[in-house]
């Protein structure tokens, strides 16, 4: 009976595994998406500017960490987050209230800016003389984003749970790292700080797993199965996301110390006059 009881258990495993084996097998390649944030609509509703669009620049936003991958086992040489964060503060600036309040200005490739001018300033003067107009002049940015990726602590949370009975058990257990981004707005004509925030954002791993483990026959034959999951947040999504909340911060921060203000929604001057024409 017991003999019976064991074949039957690992049959069942058995056919758990090999249910899981088409998955693995017939893997879909995915076709690209455009990266997307859940800071996004954030971003997008934040109330318009009112005056005139702000041009600043974004010089770079570097990872000031020094922290490698974690692993548990062995040293990575591959940093924990990502070495292009300012590819995310322009994007965030760029799509603030839809882009309608940071006009960016280019100067993280500034010196391929410059070579490019005068590759066609210096083509215009040999082969068009005078008769092709001169280029415009490059704006200037009258704030400057600065600040970086200050901190990633791994493993700050770790815990599980799991049960075992007859040599059947299940596990789960889950780890939570922080990501910590700094921000600051500088005035280029007076180098003063007008504005500074961090933001912190955690990355959640969990991982589930089912196994049995069984000695037949007086210990001489054992039987052993083992499936199971686990999903890890992206760390290049929580760098992103907190970069996002700190546009977001910067901006409502700003209008509260009264360095801009928000443009009232016509709806209230209408429903005003509305009020008034009725009295």
């Amino acid at each position: 009976m017991k003999k019976f009881f064991y074949m039957t258990i690992a049959a069942l495993m058995a056919l758990m595994v090999s249910g899981c084996a088409p998955t693995i097998k017939n893997v879909k390649w995915d076709d690209p998406e455009v990266a997307g944030s859940h800071m996004a609509k954030q971003l997008k509703d934040l109330p318009e500017l009112d005056g005139p669009i702000i041009t600043i620049a974004v010089y770079s936003f570097d990872d000031k960490t020094g922290q490698r991958k974690p692993n548990a086992n062995f040293s990575q040489l591959s940093s924990a987050v990502s070495q292009g964060s300012e590819v995310w503060v322009i994007d965030a600036l760029k799509r603030a209230s839809g882009g309608k309040w940071f006009k960016v200005v280019e100067r993280i490739g500034l010196e391929n800016l410059v070579k490019e001018r005068q590759l066609i300033r210096s083509t215009r003067e040999v082969y068009d003389g005078d008769k092709q107009p001169s280029l415009k002049p490059m704006l200037f940015a009258g704030l400057i984003v600065e600040g970086g990726v200050v901190g990633y602590d791994s493993n700050i949370e770790t815990g599980g749970a799991g049960a075992r009975y007859l040599g059947i058990g299940v596990t789960k257990q889950y780890r939570v790292d922080q990501v910590t981004v700094a921000m600051r707005i500088v005035s280029v004509q007076t180098g003063e700080v007008l504005l500074s925030v961090a933001v912190e954002k955690r990355i959640a791993s969990y991982r589930t797993s089912a196994d049995l483990f069984r000695f037949v026959d007086l210990g001489t034959v054992s039987q052993e199965a083992e499936i199971g999951n686990s999903l890890n947040e992206p760390v290049n999504y929580a760098v992103r996301a907190a970069i996002e909340s700190s546009v977001v911060e910067i901006i409502t921060k700003g209008e509260r110390q009264g360095l801009w203000k928000f443009k009232q929604p016509v709806q209230l001057h209408e429903e005003k006059s509305e009020n008034e024409d009725n009295d």
